[in-house]
């Protein structure tokens, strides 16, 4: 279900992106401007349909993210990531990946130097 509403969500986002780039500009001609005033729709109407068109999209746009959020909150558990990162596994192990506490001391003064061994 949710990789069904995710890629809905991501033609409407492509779909939001070119009716954008088609509407024209304030100052000019944009992407979807045309020469003459022919044609099916111009001038005021061109402007309301893609206005609509954005609309409409904007709209699908923020109702899918509002469900992905939703989604996403439901399948994730109530636990947070720090205690997964701690807890038990089937094997016995503790299933941490973080080392020991006392390894993450700084050395202290009577500690040796670490030295590589001699390869005999």
């Amino acid at each position: 279900m949710q990789n069904v509403l995710l890629i809905v969500h991501l033609i409407i986002a492509l779909c939001l992106i070119g009716v954008v780039l088609l509407q024209r500009s304030e100052g000019g001609m944009g992407l979807g401007g045309g020469g003459g005033g022919g044609g099916v729709m111009s001038g005021r109407a061109a402007a309301t349909a893609m206005g609509k068109l954005t609309w409409f999209f904007a709209i699908a746009f923020l109702c899918t993210s509002i469900a992905l959020g939703i989604l996403n909150i439901a399948d994730s558990s109530n636990s947070s990531v720090i205690d997964r990162l701690g807890a038990d596994t089937e094997d016995g192990t503790d299933g941490s990946l973080l080392p020991p506490g006392e390894s993450l001391l700084p050395p202290s003064a009577t500690d040796e130097p670490l030295v590589p061994q001699a390869a005999d």
